[in-house]
């Protein structure tokens, strides 16, 4: 099929011009390139597909179903062709990230606003899911791309650092004598406490630091979302870790008070990853390229 389907080109376009001189000047081929092409083509399929005329070429009755079929089957092909095109040039496709709640909210929309603005046609599929839910979306293939709270761990992802985020304790207004000075780790142990639950990459990254200084981490809440811990924290249920730049809206209004500590946690980063050594989509590449340009510029 596959070496047969130059001479169905061919074929298909002296059936239109009842011509092989016309034929071969619309596919830049002598006539004697056209005839042997539909003289093969003949002897491959062992049916007559034209009268010859003095006057030019005629479909016989087989030649007048192949070219049905021909040309419907060309019709397939152009369309698939156009289609490809389309791909390329993102007038349509899909793109699937893996995002969790916070960083949704916080950090991904106004890409995803301008994405969508550019390339209307791209479907975006966003799926929810926790940092070691969104990596396992990436190796099973349900995702193209995640964008993550990071450490993460996984050899066979690609990771790239978009943004540096900085994980900081506040408190509502019945705990404000506490940012008077900086207090000690031994100090804020003692407080109530409001965290992430335990399969936050975030709750687990703090928690970390805390156990390398000798501290067991024993909350009084542990919540779903960073804006309930937002929220929980504002209304005086305890002290709460959270992410500074994803808290700035509470922080300006004061309904929440940075607790300074003597050792700070380390600062650490959102990114992106992907599977190492499978291509991405073209929408996919486009995607990165604007998150990676952003982040150079800052």
């Amino acid at each position: 099929m596959i070496g047969k389907l130059d001479l169905y080109r061919v074929f298909n376009v002296v059936s239109q011009h009842k011509s092989f001189s016309k034929a071969a000047e619309e596919l830049f081929l002598t006539q004697s390139a056209v005839s042997q092409a539909i003289t093969k083509l003949e002897k491959e399929l062992e049916i007559a597909l034209f009268y010859r005329t003095s006057k030019g070429v005629v479909l016989t009755t087989e030649g007048k179903l192949l070219n049905e079929h021909i040309n419907s089957a060309l019709g397939i092909i152009h369309a698939a062709e156009d289609k490809m095109l389309e791909f390329k040039s993102l007038k349509t496709g899909q793109l699937r990230i893996g995002v969790g709640d916070t960083i949704s909210r916080y950090y991904l929309l106004p890409y995803l606003e301008k994405f969508h603005k550019e390339f209307p046609g791209i479907k975006l599929n966003i799926i929810n899911g926790t940092t070691m839910e969104i990596c396992e979306f990436i190796k099973t293939g349900k995702a193209d791309l995640g964008i993550c709270n990071l450490p993460i761990q996984g050899e066979h992802l690609e990771v790239i650092p978009c943004k540096e985020i900085q994980d900081i304790f506040v408190c509502g207004e019945k705990y404000k004598d506490l940012i008077s000075k900086p207090i000690s780790l031994d100090d804020l142990m003692e407080m109530p406490l409001i965290f992430l639950e335990k399969k936050s990459n975030s709750r687990m990254y703090v928690e970390d630091f805390l156990k390398k200084r000798g501290h067991h981490l024993s909350p009084v809440f542990e919540l779903g979302s960073h804006d309930l811990v937002l929220e929980f924290t504002k209304i005086n249920l305890g002290i709460s870790c959270v992410i500074k730049e994803f808290s700035m809206d509470y922080l300006e209004r004061g309904d929440l008070h940075e607790i300074i500590l003597e050792e700070e946690v380390p600062r650490r980063n959102i990114g992106i990853c992907y599977l190492k050594n499978v291509p991405l989509s073209r929408a996919a590449q486009k995607f990165l390229e604007n998150i990676n340009q952003k982040a150079q510029s800052i």
